[in-house]
């Protein structure tokens, strides 16, 4: 039996060649753009799976909130981890980071900057799974001065990985490290990547007061939990040491428990968070990596949803449009005996049969349009992926799915036909007709009329059109807020800025003469030491010590975000002084203790005249200092335009970590080879790193900037998909109407007459999808656009441009077979009347 609905179905395919290859090219296109989605979902879902124990690690992290400011983080305290493992007896093991970054490697006469670098605890490899091909894990980090390293460091350095007892030298000093260990690469698809691996306790200020105190968070620490034990367990034991030791430490400082920080409307909270849901859900300061977002998943995986939808309510449209063309054979089967459910099977055989053919067309696509994909989302997914075991049920599931769900509505529909009407109708039987193609005679199906009979394929078109109209505002609107956000006044000037990388092994005076020496350069009209320019990030900065008096009462500690700079900052990054002036260490020696406040700072603060306002540091490590304000500097983003500017100081206490240079100058290539050389001559060896301040400015943003590109994309084809499904409807459509459209012509119509007749109907559609879509297109992007704290606008005008764009797509479409139709010579179509 199932052989021979297979022979039929082949029977039927073959002889509706046009049909058959329009509906494998719909539904190709579709399901390809649909695997593409899925292999994005895949990879952004798998992230930290590939540890054995991924769903028994969690990451401690923490939230502080404090007279009404909140400060969170993905780094604690170094004393928690190990007091939660001797402690609880439910946190098997823990593991803690210190001081992720570059270094430089010495690599014959020249020094390297290379990158994951990073201090741990020997127990990373008791926690995360990081197979070892040299050394032993037990003991690799056990000894000081030893460092495990990944595969490609030890090709890069020593063209092999059997290095194990080789020396590394790193840092601009040539520190000699033992080799003790070997590990594999770390997947992509991780949170974390770390080519450098060192003892904790040789972490850079592992032994200082900052570090010594409870209160400190400098730290990554991930907890193992023994096998069934519930998240909610693990922070009920979190919260318990919590409480005990940095509840101890509240006490001693602002003479509050956490209990009591508490009733206030204040709280100091370490919450747990999976390690599988760290890249999607986690956006806290200082992360590892730049994280992902959920919610890029969700518009994704609907966007795939809608696509397949598209292509099988295409297959609908034309299978049911071309239902008179198989009324006869669903007649003559039915007086031969065959039941409704043998016809429903038939037609569900060609349907999945097509949707099988359709599939291997849909491999090729994805794999032709990966690479675009993968430059689009930075990653590096390969297409064998698609054809491998675990992905075999997903295609499966695919086929069936589509086949059913395009083949349910056709097969259904036509199995319903009556012998005795499809019959009569096939030897010609005259029947009134209107306009909509629909017998005038009442409750009679009349299969003739198959293209506009049917409620349901009218509505199938709208749905067609509501999500095209919709994805036409979408783009409309993300395009804008990409551009808002690429040209937005920041508040500084990031154009024509030169940032020099890793000057730290220049020392404070290297790096001070070298910034004379720049100034010397024709085009360079001056630049800033700093470690804290605002592209990189601001957030990470925030620091609590900050008072209103010289009691410094923790109680009333203020949490802003401190850049420590020098007094060219400001006129180099072209920032506005609203009120004061700028630092000048020359002609105010004083200025050494002060600060320059943003106006969120003024705000939140509540004073009328900041000028020469006291305001109190103190750290762990040294006693309090009076800091006195000498300006107000105009609001500046140094995060993401997702979060609002919050108050800020700017502390003349430069780290040498970098330099800004602005530069004015049409031969840029020309003054980089100068500075280069400049660089090189303050030490010789150093690797020269740079980068331009509008670009960094751009990768911040880097995410946002990749999801609207992809969504732009998919967007396209998700139209263009509808566009193909609508043309073979309207080909089907002018085609039952070409002896109308002959009696036309010979009375007279033209060519424009006969194609606005055969439009007028999609026009009207459109209109309806329009009214539709409408408002959940602009529900949707609203809901879109309140993720970021500085935003445009959704202009009437984007609905206007979405209804006209979808209306010109559909009478293009239209118009291409009806004009073909309306051209044709009507004696053609009239000569067996």
């Amino acid at each position: 039996m199932f052989r021979n609905y297979l022979k039929i179905a082949f029977r039927s395919l073959r002889k509706s060649k046009d049909f058959t290859a329009l509906n494998i090219i719909g539904l190709a296109a579709g399901l390809g753009v649909c695997l593409l989605i899925v292999l994005y979902v895949t990879d952004e879902l798998s992230y930290d799976r590939y540890n054995v124990n991924a769903d028994r690690i969690y990451r401690i992290d923490e939230d502080v909130y404090l007279n009404n400011t909140r400060f969170e983080s993905a780094t604690i305290s170094k004393f928690l981890g190990p007091a939660l493992v001797a402690s609880c007896p439910k946190i098997q093991q823990m593991v803690r980071f210190r001081n992720p970054g570059d270094l430089l490697v010495r690599k014959g006469n020249d020094h390297i900057l290379d990158h994951h670098f990073t201090f741990a605890d020997s127990t990373i490899f008791k926690v995360f799974t990081l197979p070892m091909i040299a050394g032993d894990p037990n003991t690799a980090l056990n000894n000081p001065h030893s460092i495990v390293i990944d595969e490609s460091a030890a090709r890069r350095y020593f063209n092999s990985t059997d290095v194990i007892g080789r020396t590394l030298e790193i840092g601009s000093n040539n520190t000699p490290l033992k080799i003790t260990g070997v590990i594999r690469d770390m997947p992509e698809q991780s949170q974390f990547h770390f080519s450098f691996i060192r003892p904790i306790r040789e972490a850079y200020y592992f032994n200082s007061p900052d570090d010594n105190n409870w209160l400190s968070s400098n730290y990554y620490t991930y907890i193992l939990v023994q096998p069934g034990t519930t998240r909610a367990e693990v922070q009920k034991d979190v919260d318990a040491v919590v409480n005990l030791n940095i509840g101890r430490a509240l006490q001693e400082m602002v003479h509050a428990s956490v209990a009591d920080l508490e009733k206030a409307g204040n709280h100091f909270r370490c919450p747990i968070t999976p390690l599988t849901d760290v890249h999607l859900h986690s956006n806290k300061s200082s992360e590892l990596e730049a994280n992902s977002n959920i919610q890029f998943v969700y518009i994704f995986s609907v966007i795939a949803v809608l696509i397949l939808l598209i292509a099988c309510v295409n297959f609908m449209n034309l299978s049911t449009a071309r239902s008179a063309n198989r009324a006869k054979e669903v007649g003559i089967r039915k007086v031969s005996g065959s039941t409704k459910g043998h016809l429903i099977i038939q037609f569900l055989t060609e349907s999945i049969l097509l949707s099988l053919f359709a599939l291997v067309l849909a491999l090729a696509i994805a794999v032709l349009l990966l690479p675009m994909l993968n430059q689009l989302a930075g990653k590096s997914l390969q297409p064998d992926v698609l054809f491998s075991g675990r992905f075999l049920p997903i295609l499966i599931l695919l086929v069936l799915l589509v086949g059913c769900l395009a083949g349910s509505y056709p097969a259904f529909y036509l199995s319903s036909f009556q012998p005795i009407h499809v019959l009569k109708d096939s030897r010609g039987n005259r029947r009134l007709r209107t306009r909509w193609g629909v017998s005038k005679q009442p409750r009679r199906r009349s299969v003739a009329a198959g293209f506009k009979s049917s409620w349901l394929r009218n509505s199938l078109v709208v749905f067609q059109f509501f999500i095209s109209i919709g994805l036409i505002v979408s783009t409309l609107v993300i395009y804008r807020q990409l551009h808002y956000m690429r040209n937005k006044e920041v508040g500084f000037n990031r154009d024509q800025v030169l940032v020099i990388h890793d000057t730290g092994p220049l020392g404070q005076d290297g790096t001070t003469n070298l910034r004379k020496d720049l100034l010397t350069l024709a085009g360079v009209t001056d630049a800033t030491v700093t470690g804290d320019l605002p592209t990189v990030g601001g957030d990470q900065y925030r620091q609590p010590g900050w008072f209103g008096d010289a009691s410094c009462d923790a109680r009333k500690a203020i949490f802003l975000t401190t850049l420590a700079v020098d007094d060219h900052y400001v006129p180099t990054l072209g920032m506005q002084i609203v009120k004061g002036r700028n630092f000048d260490l020359a002609q105010f020696p004083t200025d050494s203790t002060g600060i320059i406040l943003n106006e969120a700072a003024v705000a939140m603060l509540g004073v009328k005249d900041p000028l020469n306002l006291i305001i109190w540091y103190k750290d762990h490590e040294f006693p309090a200092r009076a800091c006195h304000v000498v300006g107000v500097v105009k609001d500046f983003n140094y995060n993401s335009m997702h979060e609002r500017i919050q108050p800020l100081v700017l502390d003349v206490n430069p780290y040498w970590a970098s330099m800004a240079v602005r530069f004015h100058t049409n031969d840029v290539s020309s003054l980089v080879r100068q500075v280069e050389s400049k660089f090189h001559a303050a030490k010789q060896g150093l690797p020269f790193s740079y980068t331009f301040m509008d670009n960094d400015f751009d990768k911040l943003y880097h995410a946002e900037q990749q999801t609207g590109q992809i969504f732009i994309v998919f967007a396209v084809f998700a139209i263009l998909i509808a566009c193909l499904g609508l043309f073979g409807l309207v080909t089907y459509a002018a085609e039952q109407r070409t002896k109308e459209i002959g009696i036309r012509k010979v009375l007279g119509a033209r060519v424009i007459s006969i194609v606005g007749l055969l439009s007028k109907d999609f026009t009207i559609l459109v209109g309806i999808a329009a009214l539709i879509a409408f408002p959940v297109a602009w529900w949707a992007m609203y809901k879109w656009l309140e993720t970021f704290a500085y935003r445009t606008e959704i202009s009437w005008w984007i609905f206007l441009v979405a209804g006209a764009v979808a209306l010109t797509i559909a009478l293009l479409t239209v118009s291409i077979q009806t004009i073909r139709a309306a051209l044709a010579n009507p004696v053609n179509s009239l000569r067996s009347e």
